[in-house]
């Protein structure tokens, strides 16, 4: 029976098709979905116009593609995953394999359910079946060939808590094991498939940070002053491209970006059509993940936006001892992405401190406290000769942070006689332990 066509069965004397007549139009109908689902299935969304310093992972994606290797694009919102994966799914190499079966859901676009989650992928993909209870009758047209499905924002369904979380969980994981599916998934949050490869997505060079600008603003040549900005921003893609199209928009010259940079910060990160840094960090903020932390987490997120290298990870249960399985929560902060390790310390990227950083210090309740106890560690008398000298030696580690959080507690109570005693014990000890001989040393 040639594919795609039907032919009139004879029936029995029951007036049924026999056991092979049967089989044979169940594969008649197979065979009918599949060249139907072909011209039915969604196309993708296009590809943006340019994307800048991304060509070595674009030719890593690409290369899992042709191999049908999973993979899960992972970073904090606004690091240019979608960007790259939607390059990548309209890279001419990836047409000529995938053809038109080339498919693209936002997981963030419908409520977190696996039913809602596999009524989408059923109409992404081109099946008939409008309500499946479950992959199985949706098989059939996944296996038959080879196909791309793109899970972007997964963190929204991948986040879920409890028995519905696991099951989700269930379904995509199945989707990594089709040997003829290439499954890319973009998230925030890292808790993938383990058949799936994971490349974290890293900032752009300097050069690609002020090409994406300078290909949005037209009011100035390349200065000094514009790259110091994006060096402020770590550069973050979304938050150069948000800084240049508001630039644009208002027309601003090198020297009022400057000011308004100066005055406002991240804060001038909103363009006129709802588009905001705020927008995409506050995304990350609902996630069932981040609201299974607790009442505290935001607070805590604020202290190690506060401190300019982070929180040491070694210092945790001393500097929040009154809130539990602190080390846990501070391993989700790096799972959601909303922080990275870097030797030792937990910290965040510039845009992200910039939102997160409470604005009064003295009104955060743990901030206060994590003076409190800085505060006591510093008032110890170390000496060279002592054997509590060593383990003093933190101090020279945490310089900057210490000098932070004292100089703004100090500016805010110029009248407290107990922390211009920390700072001058602190200063004390600073100078018996000179910051960069202690690393070089360590």
């Amino acid at each position: 029976m040639a594919p795609g066509t039907l032919q009139r069965h004879r029936i029995n004397a029951h007036h049924l098709p026999d056991s092979k007549q049967v089989s044979d139009l169940g594969y008649c109908w197979v065979q009918c979905l599949i060249l139907a689902s072909s011209t039915l299935g969604e196309c993708p969304p296009p590809p943006p116009r340019i994307l800048f310093g991304r060509d070595e992972l674009i030719e890593k994606i690409v290369g899992f593609a042709e191999r049908l290797t999973p993979v899960a694009l992972i970073g904090p919102g606004g690091i240019g995953k979608t960007s790259a994966i939607l390059t990548v799914l309209h890279d001419d190499r990836v047409k000529q394999l995938f053809g038109d079966d080339r498919r693209f859901i936002r997981c963030d676009q419908f409520p977190a359910s696996r039913n809602n989650f596999l009524r989408r992928l059923s109409e992404v993909i081109g099946a008939a079946t409008e309500n499946p209870g479950d992959l199985t009758p949706l098989r059939p047209l996944l296996s038959s060939r080879k196909m791309v499905i793109v899970l972007d924002n997964a963190e929204s369904i991948l986040g879920l808590q409890g028995a519905g979380g696991q099951e989700m969980y269930a379904v995509v994981e199945e989707l990594s094991h089709f040997s003829n599916l290439f499954l890319c998934i973009t998230s925030r949050i890292s808790a993938v498939p383990l058949d799936c490869e994971t490349l974290d997505i890293p900032i752009l060079s300097i050069e690609a940070a002020c090409d994406t600008f300078y290909r949005i603003y037209k009011h100035g040549e390349q200065s000094d002053p514009v790259k110091k900005i994006l060096e402020q921003l770590d550069f973050h893609p979304l938050s150069i491209t948000l800084l240049a199209t508001i630039a644009q928009h208002n027309k601003w010259d090198t020297s009022r970006l400057s000011r308004e940079w100066e005055r406002q910060r991240t804060g001038v990160l909103r363009t006129h059509h709802s588009m905001s840094l705020a927008n995409t960090i506050e995304f990350s903020l609902i996630s069932p993940t981040f609201q299974a932390l607790g009442p505290d987490a935001r607070a805590l997120l604020g202290v190690v936006a506060f401190f300019p290298q982070g929180v040491d990870e070694n210092n945790l249960n001393w500097l929040f001892p009154t809130i539990p399985d602190i080390a846990n929560i501070f391993d989700t902060f790096c799972v959601l992405s909303l922080t990275y390790r870097s030797n030792g310390f937990v910290t965040m990227l510039a845009p992200l401190r910039d939102y997160f950083c409470p604005s009064d210090p003295t009104a955060s309740h743990l901030l206060c406290a994590a003076k409190d106890h800085y505060s006591r560690r510093l008032s110890v008398d170390v000496y060279p000769d002592k054997p509590v000298y060593q383990e003093a030696r933190w101090i020279a580690l945490e310089d900057t942070n210490i000098e932070h959080l004292l100089n703004v507690f100090a500016s805010a109570d110029t009248e407290s006689g107990d922390i211009w005693d920390t700072c001058a014990h602190g200063a004390s000890l600073l100078a018996q332990a000179p910051a960069r001989l202690a690393r070089a040393e360590d």
